[in-house]
């Protein structure tokens, strides 16, 4: 168990030793993976070179220094290999430094990465909400292209509306197939209720009415009326005849019946006139009773408290019998059924809509100038009020990592660049203790 522990130990040891880090290591006894050229991979191939420099820096530096004595040419060789290890050494100290410690020692001023990922988040965070969102930064890229006009173009060719529209009813009928009906009839209840009881009708009939007299529409209403009244009673005469037969038990029946043809005939000559003569006497009391109850329904609070009462018994009774959710069920069930048709409705009208609203943008140049210029503030009241909570999503991100997780994600990103480092300093170590060298041949 011993030979165990101490086998384990050194091959802990020469993993670090051999600077091949973490779970990206090339692991000799394990084919590989078949990911050629991808990260992972060019990161093993890369330090496996830098290490192998290393390695045959030590093989010349042990043996030079073995050999000089018989071959003094070889001090040559022993500085460049000196230098060279050296290099090397420091170079991977200071790589591996930034994702770990050093030979799993714990080494202050190591691990950097993972020891201070919270920092990094934040000053990341900073950089980017500093340098590039901006109001200045964005809007400059976005400024010169008439946005309103392109997408307004992309809007009227034929497959870009009709998926605008198969996306738009798609969302519907999600939307619809994930809602609860229950929740939504209450909702839509809560939702109605108080709207209800909080419309003044009073007012809003007033409105109407006043609307129709402007537009002298309630003349043709009382025209409409005074025309269902005269076939109502041609068509009552007899129930008319057996009422006034009832009231009236000492006449007898020919007179009875000769009075109501008389008055049903008076009055329906009567109605006859107000229908044929816009001025008449009828027509002028009409339009003042309904000036008159205009203003009652405005100014009366007894016409205002019966409005009110109305619409509570209204709201009661919509929500004693369940109309809201009938209407519902029936409304979803109508929508549901048209979007799995195979040519539905919604989507035609869907897509007709958004090619009559692109072309209408493109048609009108002022349109797109209103629209560039509410895009541009839009944006830029986006920029500010959300730039600092991107760079704090960017630091609570980072945060969020693992410390092993990030470490890997950087070392991916940059780990391949890092081993030239490694490589530049171990030839640059050498061609330097080459230098130093002649240097100091030449001073002694």
């Amino acid at each position: 168990m011993a030979r165990s522990a101490r086998g384990s130990l050194l091959t802990k040891g020469l993993h670090d030793a051999a600077f091949i880090e973490g779970d990206t290591c090339m692991d000799l006894t394990t084919p590989s993976n078949g990911t050629e050229g991808g990260k992972p991979e060019r990161l093993r191939r890369m330090r496996t070179l830098a290490t192998a420099l290393l390695l045959l820096m030590l093989v010349l530096l042990f043996t030079s220094s073995a050999l000089m004595p018989q071959f003094p040419w070889l001090q040559w060789v022993h500085a460049f290999a000196e230098a060279g290890a050296v290099g090397a050494a420091a170079d991977w100290y200071a790589v591996v430094a930034l994702f770990r410690h050093p030979l799993g020692i714990p080494i202050p001023h190591t691990a950097i990465i993972p020891n201070n990922k919270g920092r990094i988040g934040n000053t990341l965070g900073v950089f980017v909400e500093e340098n590039f969102l901006t109001p200045e930064n964005v809007l400059r890229r976005i400024q010169n292209h008439n946005l309103a006009a392109t997408i307004a173009q992309w809007l009227t060719i034929g497959p870009n509306r009709e998926a605008v529209a198969q996306a738009l009813a798609e969302v519907v009928g999600v939307t619809l197939r994930a809602s609860d009906d229950n929740d939504l009839r209450r909702m839509l209840e809560r939702a109605l209720h108080p709207i209800l009881l909080r419309l003044n009708v009073a007012r809003l009939a007033a409105h109407l009415l006043e609307q129709a007299i402007r537009d002298e529409r309630h003349t043709l209403l009382l025209e409409k009326a005074l025309v269902v009244l005269e076939q109502w009673l041609d068509e009552s005469k007899p129930l008319i005849l057996a009422k006034f037969s009832e009231a009236s038990r000492y006449t007898p029946p020919f007179l009875d019946e000769y009075i109501v043809n008389r008055f049903v005939a008076g009055i329906i000559a009567l109605l006859r006139e107000v229908v044929r003569e816009p001025q008449h006497e009828l027509r002028q009391r009409f339009d003042a009773a309904t000036r008159t109850f205009i203003d009652e329904l405005k100014t009366s609070d007894t016409q205002r408290r019966r409005s009110r009462a109305w619409m509570r018994e209204i709201a009661a009774h919509l929500r004693q019998h369940g109309y809201v959710g009938i209407i519902w069920n029936q409304l979803r069930s109508r929508i549901e059924a048209d979007l799995q048709a195979e040519r539905s409705g919604l989507r035609e009208q869907l897509a007709l809509s958004i090619e009559g609203l692109g072309r209408e943008v493109l048609a009108d140049a002022e349109l797109q100038r209103k629209l560039n210029a509410w895009w541009l503030q839009v944006v830029r009241e986006l920029v500010l009020r959300f730039r600092h909570e991107a760079s704090a999503l960017i630091a609570e991100v980072v945060r969020s990592w693992d410390a092993d997780e990030i470490s890997r994600k950087v070392e991916l990103e940059i780990g391949t660049d890092l081993q030239f480092i490694r490589i530049n300093g171990t030839v640059v170590g050498g061609l330097v203790g080459v230098l130093l060298h002649a240097i100091s041949l030449a001073v002694r």
